[in-house]
Protein backbone atom coordinates (compact mmCIF):
# COMPACT_ATOMS: atom_id res chain seq x y z
CA UNK A 1 0.00 0.00 0.00
CA UNK A 2 1.45 3.32 -1.03
CA UNK A 3 1.38 6.56 0.94
CA UNK A 4 -1.04 8.07 -1.59
CA UNK A 5 -3.55 5.22 -1.10
CA UNK A 6 -3.16 5.46 2.68
CA UNK A 7 -3.99 9.18 2.86
CA UNK A 8 -6.78 8.80 0.30
CA UNK A 9 -8.53 6.16 2.39
CA UNK A 10 -7.88 8.22 5.56
CA UNK A 11 -9.61 11.29 4.09
CA UNK A 12 -12.51 9.16 2.83
CA UNK A 13 -12.94 7.77 6.34
CA UNK A 14 -12.83 11.22 7.93
CA UNK A 15 -15.35 12.65 5.43
CA UNK A 16 -17.68 9.68 6.06
CA UNK A 17 -17.37 10.27 9.81
CA UNK A 18 -18.20 13.97 9.42
CA UNK A 19 -21.29 13.19 7.29
CA UNK A 20 -22.51 10.78 9.96
CA UNK A 21 -21.90 13.34 12.73
CA UNK A 22 -23.79 15.95 10.67
CA UNK A 23 -26.88 13.69 10.44
CA UNK A 24 -26.65 12.89 14.16
CA UNK A 25 -26.26 16.58 15.04
CA UNK A 26 -29.37 17.55 13.02
CA UNK A 27 -31.40 14.83 14.76
CA UNK A 28 -30.08 15.96 18.14
CA UNK A 29 -31.55 19.48 17.82
CA UNK A 30 -34.92 18.63 16.20
CA UNK A 31 -37.90 18.81 18.58
CA UNK A 32 -39.10 15.44 19.82
CA UNK A 33 -42.74 14.35 19.68
CA UNK A 34 -43.98 11.99 22.37
CA UNK A 35 -47.42 10.36 22.36
CA UNK A 36 -48.89 9.53 25.75
CA UNK A 37 -50.35 6.34 24.30
CA UNK A 38 -52.42 4.63 26.94
CA UNK A 39 -53.87 7.88 28.22
CA UNK A 40 -54.88 9.35 24.83
CA UNK A 41 -56.72 6.38 23.29
CA UNK A 42 -59.85 8.49 22.70
CA UNK A 43 -58.02 11.23 20.82
CA UNK A 44 -55.43 9.06 19.06
CA UNK A 45 -55.63 9.45 15.29
CA UNK A 46 -54.81 6.32 13.31
CA UNK A 47 -54.35 6.80 9.57
CA UNK A 48 -57.10 5.40 7.34
CA UNK A 49 -54.64 3.28 5.32
CA UNK A 50 -52.99 1.68 8.38
CA UNK A 51 -53.05 -2.14 8.10
CA UNK A 52 -53.48 -3.96 11.40
CA UNK A 53 -55.65 -7.07 11.18
CA UNK A 54 -57.51 -8.87 8.45
CA UNK A 55 -61.29 -9.28 8.73
CA UNK A 56 -64.16 -10.69 6.70
CA UNK A 57 -66.88 -8.31 5.59
CA UNK A 58 -70.38 -9.19 6.80
CA UNK A 59 -73.61 -7.68 5.49
CA UNK A 60 -76.55 -6.58 7.66
CA UNK A 61 -78.14 -10.04 7.47
CA UNK A 62 -75.04 -11.81 8.81
CA UNK A 63 -73.74 -13.31 5.56
CA UNK A 64 -70.14 -12.92 4.40
CA UNK A 65 -69.13 -12.60 0.78
CA UNK A 66 -66.38 -15.26 0.86
CA UNK A 67 -66.95 -18.03 -1.69
CA UNK A 68 -63.95 -20.11 -0.50
CA UNK A 69 -62.16 -19.83 -3.85
CA UNK A 70 -58.72 -19.89 -2.18
CA UNK A 71 -57.14 -17.01 -4.12
CA UNK A 72 -56.13 -15.20 -0.93
CA UNK A 73 -54.54 -18.39 0.42
CA UNK A 74 -52.61 -18.94 -2.82
CA UNK A 75 -51.38 -15.33 -3.02
CA UNK A 76 -50.22 -15.13 0.60
CA UNK A 77 -46.39 -15.22 0.43
CA UNK A 78 -45.86 -16.92 3.80
CA UNK A 79 -48.94 -19.07 4.42
CA UNK A 80 -50.70 -16.76 6.84
CA UNK A 81 -54.18 -17.68 5.54
CA UNK A 82 -55.65 -21.19 5.69
CA UNK A 83 -59.07 -21.91 4.19
CA UNK A 84 -61.09 -25.04 4.90
CA UNK A 85 -64.12 -25.58 2.69
CA UNK A 86 -66.71 -28.23 1.98
CA UNK A 87 -68.93 -29.11 -0.95
CA UNK A 88 -72.64 -28.58 -0.27
CA UNK A 89 -75.55 -29.59 -2.45
CA UNK A 90 -77.86 -26.68 -3.15
CA UNK A 91 -81.68 -26.99 -3.26
CA UNK A 92 -81.58 -26.87 -7.07
CA UNK A 93 -79.28 -29.94 -7.16
CA UNK A 94 -76.02 -28.15 -8.00
CA UNK A 95 -72.95 -28.49 -5.81
CA UNK A 96 -71.30 -25.41 -4.36
CA UNK A 97 -68.14 -24.83 -2.33
CA UNK A 98 -68.90 -23.39 1.09
CA UNK A 99 -66.52 -21.84 3.64
CA UNK A 100 -65.96 -23.99 6.71
CA UNK A 101 -63.08 -22.16 8.46
CA UNK A 102 -61.07 -19.06 7.54
CA UNK A 103 -57.95 -19.10 9.71
CA UNK A 104 -55.59 -16.11 9.86
CA UNK A 105 -52.20 -16.04 11.62
CA UNK A 106 -51.55 -12.45 12.62
CA UNK A 107 -48.10 -13.34 13.98
CA UNK A 108 -46.71 -14.29 10.57
CA UNK A 109 -48.61 -11.74 8.45
CA UNK A 110 -46.43 -9.27 6.56
CA UNK A 111 -49.38 -6.93 5.86
CA UNK A 112 -48.55 -6.95 2.15
CA UNK A 113 -52.26 -6.75 1.19
CA UNK A 114 -51.93 -9.31 -1.63
CA UNK A 115 -54.85 -11.26 -0.20
CA UNK A 116 -57.14 -8.22 -0.22
CA UNK A 117 -56.26 -7.13 -3.73
CA UNK A 118 -56.65 -10.63 -5.16
CA UNK A 119 -60.06 -11.33 -3.58
CA UNK A 120 -62.59 -11.59 -6.41
CA UNK A 121 -65.62 -10.85 -4.23
CA UNK A 122 -63.98 -8.16 -2.04
CA UNK A 123 -64.82 -10.26 1.01
CA UNK A 124 -61.79 -9.33 3.14
CA UNK A 125 -60.23 -6.06 4.22
CA UNK A 126 -57.67 -4.74 6.66
CA UNK A 127 -58.91 -3.16 9.86
CA UNK A 128 -56.89 -0.46 11.62
CA UNK A 129 -57.33 -1.82 15.14
CA UNK A 130 -53.67 -1.91 16.18
CA UNK A 131 -54.03 -3.16 19.77
CA UNK A 132 -53.31 -6.86 19.27
CA UNK A 133 -50.78 -7.56 22.06
CA UNK A 134 -51.01 -11.06 23.55
CA UNK A 135 -48.74 -13.20 25.71
CA UNK A 136 -48.64 -16.32 23.53
CA UNK A 137 -48.31 -16.77 19.76
CA UNK A 138 -51.22 -19.23 19.69
CA UNK A 139 -53.62 -16.38 20.47
CA UNK A 140 -52.53 -14.62 17.27
CA UNK A 141 -54.15 -17.36 15.16
CA UNK A 142 -57.74 -16.24 14.62
CA UNK A 143 -60.77 -17.68 12.90
CA UNK A 144 -62.25 -14.88 10.81
CA UNK A 145 -65.63 -16.43 10.08
CA UNK A 146 -66.63 -16.22 13.73
CA UNK A 147 -70.33 -15.58 13.09
CA UNK A 148 -72.30 -18.78 12.55
CA UNK A 149 -73.40 -18.85 8.94
CA UNK A 150 -77.14 -18.88 8.45
CA UNK A 151 -78.66 -21.12 5.85
CA UNK A 152 -80.00 -19.16 2.92
CA UNK A 153 -83.70 -19.79 2.31
CA UNK A 154 -84.51 -22.37 -0.35
CA UNK A 155 -86.15 -21.05 -3.50
CA UNK A 156 -89.92 -21.50 -3.77
CA UNK A 157 -91.00 -24.63 -5.67
CA UNK A 158 -92.16 -24.07 -9.24
CA UNK A 159 -95.78 -24.87 -10.15
CA UNK A 160 -96.37 -28.10 -12.05
CA UNK A 161 -99.16 -28.13 -14.65
CA UNK A 162 -101.23 -31.32 -14.68
CA UNK A 163 -103.31 -32.68 -17.54
CA UNK A 164 -106.54 -31.14 -16.18
CA UNK A 165 -104.98 -27.67 -16.45
CA UNK A 166 -104.82 -26.95 -12.73
CA UNK A 167 -101.52 -25.78 -11.37
CA UNK A 168 -100.04 -27.40 -8.26
CA UNK A 169 -96.76 -26.79 -6.54
CA UNK A 170 -94.37 -29.69 -6.54
CA UNK A 171 -92.70 -30.71 -3.30
CA UNK A 172 -88.88 -30.95 -3.39
CA UNK A 173 -89.12 -34.76 -2.94
CA UNK A 174 -91.40 -35.01 -6.03
CA UNK A 175 -88.88 -33.08 -8.12
CA UNK A 176 -86.09 -35.48 -7.22
CA UNK A 177 -88.24 -38.45 -8.18
CA UNK A 178 -89.20 -36.86 -11.50
CA UNK A 179 -85.54 -36.33 -12.49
Amino acid sequence: MSIKEYFSSLFKGISSLLKGLQVTGKELVTPKLTYQYPENRDTLEIPERFRATLKLKYDSEGYHKCIACGLCQMNCPNGTITIESKMVEMPDGKKKKKLEKYMYDLGSCTFCMLCVTSCATKAIEFDNDFEQAVFTREKLVKQLNYLPEKEKPAPAPKPVVKAEGTAQTAAPEDKKQEN
